[in-house]
């Protein structure tokens, strides 16, 4: 697993240079943001070593996706302690089956959802809010990749925690749903993609300074690099 320190803050974590968690440096100890793919917690164990001695305090995820909550599980029972956040409207999917609740609220889009979504044996502690401060980090609701999708910003540093919302594989910021050709995983489990353009305007309000996705590599840079996400994200929708 390849480690890399983002900024003061935040280290990526990168299984097969494509599936990225992030270690937050907290004051007393680390937030996880997702926890990669099934079979990676010893990986990501031996690499949040390497950051440092601070214990992981929270597990905070995105969305419920296999890729984004493998590992779950299995992190939890090594670390004998931990916060476990999801969003509320999320916490839907993380269940394992029967369980797991796949239904659209009565404002949804009726999209079917979309994607791997395995479910683990361990309930969250805590349903985040949109507009919240989790740890140093500000949640905030960005549905459409799942319905209940939610992005990190860590007001400290400006880096943003995307999770699916925003891919940069192939170097650029690009809204999910909308990203390159030779990457279409992300498009494929995405529910919704207007809605996923939506939560993207909503990011503009944010003082970004680097991107941080679930996959792609850290890309530095401010607001206009989202906004020409969108406006290339604009023309493929209406085209």
């Amino acid at each position: 697993m390849k480690v890399r320190e983002i900024s003061e803050y935040g280290h990526q974590l990168t299984l097969m240079s494509l599936f990225n968690l992030y270690l937050v440096r907290e004051s007393d100890g680390f937030t996880m943001v997702d926890t990669g793919l099934s079979g990676s917690a010893k990986k990501i164990l031996l690499a949040s070593e390497r950051v440092g001695d601070e214990i992981v305090e929270r597990l905070l995820l995105t969305h419920a996706h296999g890729d984004h909550i493998g590992s779950l599980d299995v992190l939890v029972a090594a670390l004998g302690r931990a916060d476990i956040a999801i969003g509320r409207r999320e916490a839907r999917l993380l269940p394992k089956k029967p369980a797991q609740d796949r239904s659209l609220c009565p404002s949804e889009p009726r999209c079917r959802v979309k994607g791997s979504f395995p479910g683990a044996d361990t309930p969250p502690t805590h349903l985040i809010q949109d507009g919240e401060l989790y740890g140093s980090l500000r949640c905030i609701a960005t549905p459409g990749h799942t319905p209940g999708h939610f992005s990190y910003f860590d007001e400290r540093d400006g880096t943003l925690y995307a999770g699916d919302a925003l891919v940069t594989v192939g170097g650029k910021v690009r809204v999910v749903g909308f990203g390159p050709w030779y990457f279409p995983l992300p498009g494929m489990a995405t529910w919704h993609r207007p809605t996923a353009l939506a939560s993207a305007r909503k990011l503009l309000e944010l003082p970004i300074k680097r991107y941080a996705p679930g996959h792609g590599r850290l890309v530095e840079g401010g607001p206009e690099l989202l906004e020409r996400a969108i406006k290339r994200a604009e023309r493929k929708l209406k085209g």
